[in-house]
């Protein structure tokens, strides 16, 4: 089986306000690239990775009159992707919800959050509130995710069961600020309210592994070690938070490591002020320990550290166009 992790920048753009595609040469989300080039692109690498699920980040809104499902469905009705069958979980407010693309002949998906939604217990619903004091002041922080992580009941067409969590972590960027202390100010925020939902995702992998389930744990985690300057301060990332917990991702270990011969990248931004660009390691799929033995296979299709995808002149140009992140994609014996 192979699973898939995919941010789509700007894919909400692509559809009008009855989630039908934009397919003409108005200009997309996307710097330089229009609707037409991006959806085409997006279709490309879509079918390239031939994922039995790709869980989409930034997926299309649902809102008054749109609804993620209905779009992206739509999408892979269009092209003839075998992912025809959609799935999300709680809506959010920004115009970037979190979605599944699978093959309903290949893997049975259900929505199936757990905890309590006041906060009561180590790890409420991704929907609630989560208390926490993150930096030992007796002063419970009040923690929510603007983007809820979807909590799936996942099962193969041969039985197996295992717990899905789709999740994109809040941006530590300083969004709004205008001037460098108050630029200061909130990257510390975010990275706290960071921090405190990747302990939040930790607990809720745990409760999962006690009960002796599978787990896989994927998506944008919007951090990894040695990202910014304001992680000495807090001590740790929340990827590292997330390895503690039991889970493993290869690239994640890699980036760990004090010198890594070649450091991972599953992103790539334009730098303007630099004429050049920044290149991150941010989209991850983690295991829980007892999926080790099902002979895990992991790929970041980037279009330059890739060796296939670099040789593809036409596969490069289509990850280029689809997005600043590239799909990370897991091939497991389920």
């Amino acid at each position: 089986m192979r699973l898939a992790t995919y941010n789509i920048e700007w894919f909400a753009n692509l559809f009008d306000r009855q989630d039908r595609l934009i397919v003409d040469d108005s200009w997309s989300g996307r710097y330089n690239v229009t609707k037409a080039e991006q959806i085409e692109a997006i279709a490309k690498v879509l079918t390239a990775i031939d994922a039995d699920a790709v869980l989409i980040v930034e997926a299309p809104n649902t809102g008054k009159t749109q609804n993620t499902v209905r779009a992206l469905q739509g999408f892979a009705e269009a092209f003839d992707l075998r992912i025809g069958n959609a799935i999300m979980g709680f809506p959010n407010d920004t115009h970037q919800e979190l979605a599944f693309l699978f093959d309903p002949q290949i893997l049975s998906l259900r929505h199936d959050p757990k905890g309590n939604k006041e906060g009561k217990g180590a790890a409420p619903r991704f929907d609630g509130v989560f208390k926490i004091d993150l930096d030992i002041d007796a002063t419970e922080d009040h923690v929510r995710f603007s983007k809820p992580p979807m909590e799936l009941s996942a099962q193969t067409s041969g039985g197996a069961t295992f717990r899905l969590i789709g999740a994109h972590l809040k941006s530590k960027a300083p969004h709004g600020a205008e001037s460098r202390d108050e630029a200061i100010r909130i990257s510390i925020a975010n990275r706290r309210k960071q921090l405190a939902q990747a302990v939040w995702l930790g607990r809720r992998v745990q409760a999962h592994i006690a009960a002796d389930e599978h787990v896989i744990l994927l998506g944008d985690l919007n951090d990894g070690p040695g990202l910014d300057e304001f992680e000495n301060l807090f001590g740790r990332s929340s990827v590292e938070i997330l390895l503690q917990t039991g889970l493993f991702d290869p690239h994640a270990v890699m980036a760990n490591e004090a010198e890594p011969e070649i450091l991972p990248s599953s992103a790539r931004f334009v730098r303007r002020d630099r004429a050049d660009h920044l290149e991150a390691l941010l989209d991850y799929v983690m295991i829980s320990e007892g999926l080790r033995v099902k002979r895990p296979k992991w790929r970041i299709w980037h279009p330059f550290q890739d060796p296939a995808c670099y040789a593809s002149r036409d596969l490069h140009e289509a990850l280029l166009t689809a997005s600043d992140h590239f799909p990370v994609t897991l091939d497991i014996d389920l």
